[in-house]
């Protein structure tokens, strides 16, 4: 009998605190995970930020935040200022505050951050979470 408490523990387990798809995808949102996919733009000068702003909002896609952040970004240009995955913790608090309150930004629906850190003016782009 000893066997058939194990598997009833197990089964206990699974329904009272194990995790399974649903207990993952519920604790996901569009905001705040622990790591986030960000690209930035960095200009030394307020002027030159708003001029990436204003080439963007011409056309306000992921793919134009890419181009702009080449030919604007003073920082990372020539990866259309991709950081990668950043986890809380990892960037200026200024700028963290702001990635990690931006919904994803993916095809047209752009989601652009502005911060001001030690680095300089910033214009941010969240693509994923988790």
């Amino acid at each position: 009998m000893a066997p058939k408490k194990k598997a009833d523990k197990k089964s206990n387990d699974k329904d009272t605190g194990g995790k399974g798809k649903d207990d993952k995808t519920e604790s996901k949102g569009k905001t705040g995970g622990q790591a986030v996919l960000v690209r930035h733009i960095l200009c030394e000068k307020h002027a030159r930020k708003e001029e990436a702003l204003g080439e963007i909002s011409k056309n306000p896609t992921l793919d134009n935040f890419i181009a702009v952040a080449r030919l604007f970004s003073e920082d990372k240009a020539k990866q259309g200022g991709l950081l990668g995955w950043q986890r809380k913790g990892q960037l200026a608090p200024e700028f963290e505050k702001v990635a990690f309150g931006l919904q994803e930004s993916k095809g047209s629906n752009l989601s652009i951050g502005q911060c001001k850190t030690a680095f300089g003016y910033h214009l941010v782009v969240v693509e994923g979470y988790r």
